[in-house]
């Protein structure tokens, strides 16, 4: 049997261990772009259960898995961390009730987890973290017919999902020619090997995520303060002039003794002064010393250790500060708020022009979490909210804020940011919920998505040879064409994204594009586009992509 405090370890344990290899699951993306964040979405999800977990003593193992759950739901991210926090909350309903937890239980548990991520996902595809998880709860209930040990069923849990992670190469073609398994896969297999890490082992994987987390907050404040943070080994600057007795003084002798009790020592002098400057903790010594060679003037002493920490409080009160969304109560006289995700100021602000209540901030490489998208929800005063996730990899994150709203939500599949552009653009704020519900998700379908990045490596993928730092010319998430010339790569995919109908193409230019760069490609798509079709070039300031293109 193991206790709760065993489990909550456990948990705790399993954290510490995909946050120290999350950037190793991270690189198992098999599509070359930067912004393979499986590893990166599973870390963060349960990481979101470390600090109220760290807060249970002595909990039974239905506290502790029910605590886990919640904070793994709201914390989810991407649709690897989705299908990870679905996987614990019906282990969760498993353990309901239990003090302690044998064999059978993990194993009923783990079932029941599996069969809430399958239900979640509307084609479940094999070869993936479903298909490890599925594997290895199946060995879990078929050892717990004869075994009861909680940590032999969990050590087969473990072995089943090493041996389950291996075959998906062989399940999903994509994989094998790539050469790597899959990622989700891998990260949930990490996941298990540090639970059983405390389960079997008594043996706490090490936090690395927390101290990392700390070390980044650490950096950022001293990044602050840096200019004010020097070593203090001595504690009053002391600064004054000396009128010489006599020409010929010997300010060299006035240095050596100064040196004797301090440092930072700068002595100048002239046929008049002697200008001296210590770091000392005894200015009265160096005052007393200095004063056999003339008369003192101009002096000046500073306590370093209160400057430094008054210039250390003030930095600290300078730090940007994020204002969190307030909570809105449902305002009967609003009828709909749109909540919209989007990366980059011209994006964002695209998005709050054409009406969009809150923001949040995400896309690739930084997926929001289903509490980002639920605070901005709960912010909307409205009594229907439409969500845009404008992503794939935020749809199931989204779709998990409508069960915890206080206020009717509607996820709106938007996979790419044209998409929730033109779901906006179909919104009308006198139709029915219905109405829209049918115009927006039918907008979706009307605009191609095109996108420029570049290879993050080598690879051989969709029977194209790519190089690293190569142009990726996507068109609707799918590998189109390879380039190195940046406006030439754009006018190309655009020629190559119209259709005998296409009236209008609007092109967002992302962070790493200058305008210049921007009016470059501009004039190379000119030179290719029919006179009909309407060209529109905006300052996105998205990241990881070059370009972002619709077509109408």
């Amino acid at each position: 049997m193991i206790n709760g405090n065993q489990l909550r370890d456990a948990y705790l344990s399993a954290a510490n261990n995909i946050a120290a290899h999350r950037q190793e699951v991270d690189a198992l993306n098999v599509f070359p772009v930067p912004d393979g964040d499986t590893g990166t979405n599973m870390s963060m999800t349960i990481g979101a259960a470390v600090a109220e977990l760290k807060l249970m003593e002595n909990p039974t193992v239905a506290a502790v898995a029910k605590t886990a759950a919640s904070a793994l739901l709201r914390g989810a991210r991407g649709n690897s961390g989705v299908i990870l926090s679905l996987l614990f909350r019906g282990f969760s309903k498993g353990l309901a009730g239990k003090k302690e937890a044998d064999g059978a239980d993990l194993a009923q548990a783990l079932t029941m987890g599996v069969e809430s991520a399958y239900k979640a996902v509307m084609k479940p595809t094999e070869g993936t973290i479903l298909t490890v998880s599925r594997m290895a709860a199946e060995r879990a209930r078929a050892v717990a017919e004869t075994e009861t040990d909680a940590v032999a069923v969990w050590e087969e849990i473990v072995k089943e999902a090493s041996s389950a992670l291996e075959q998906t190469p062989e399940m999903l073609p994509v994989l094998k020619k790539a050469g790597v398994v899959d990622a989700g896969g891998k990260g949930l297999l990490i996941v298990f090997e540090g639970m059983l890490s405390v389960l079997r082992d008594g043996v706490m994987v090490e936090d690395s995520q927390q101290q990392e987390a700390a070390d980044k907050k650490e950096d950022a404040f001293q990044d602050a303060i840096s200019q004010y943070d020097t070593e203090i080994t001595f504690t009053y600057c002391t600064e004054f002039i000396v009128q010489k007795k006599e020409s010929d003084a010997d300010s060299l002798k006035l240095r050596a003794y100064l040196e004797s009790i301090g440092d930072s020592v700068v002595v100048v002098d002239d046929e008049d002064i002697i200008k001296c400057h210590v770091h000392t903790n005894n200015p009265g010594k160096a005052l007393e010393e200095a004063i056999q060679y003339g008369m003192l003037c101009k002096m000046k002493i500073e306590n370093m250790e209160e400057q430094f920490a008054a210039r250390k409080a003030q930095a600290a009160r300078e730090m940007p500060k994020e204002e969190p969304l307030a909570y809105a109560p449902v305002d009967p006289e609003i009828p709909y708020g749109i909540v919209a995700v989007a990366a980059g100021k011209g994006l964002q602000g695209l998005f709050r022009d054409l009406g969009a209540s809150q923001i949040v901030s995400g896309g690739q490489t930084m997926n929001p979490s289903t509490e980002d998208i639920l605070k901005a929800i709960q912010a909307t005063p409205a009594q229907n909210v439409f969500v845009l996730p404008n992503n794939k990899n935020i749809i199931m994150a989204a779709e998990q804020a409508i069960k915890l709203a206080d206020r009717n939500v509607c996820v709106l599949p938007s996979r790419t940011v044209p998409q929730g552009i033109a779901a906006m653009l179909a919104f009308d704020p006198e139709a029915d919920l219905e109405q829209n519900q049918l115009n927006m998700a039918h907008a979706l379908e009307t605009v191609s998505t095109g996108s420029i990045t570049f290879a993050a490596r080598d690879s051989d993928y969709d029977g194209h040879e790519i190089h690293e730092g190569e142009l990726l010319a996507l068109e609707n998430g799918k590998l189109s064409f390879t380039d190195t010339d940046l406006a030439k790569t754009c006018s190309k995919l655009v020629k190559q994204m119209l259709s005998r109908d296409s009236s209008f193409v609007t092109v967002y230019y992302g962070e790493d594009v200058t305008p210049e760069m921007a009016a470059e490609a501009e004039k190379a798509i000119r030179q290719r586009l029919p006179e009909d079709v309407e060209l529109t070039v905006l300052d996105g300031g998205q990241p990881v992509y070059y370009f972002i293109i619709s077509v109408e």
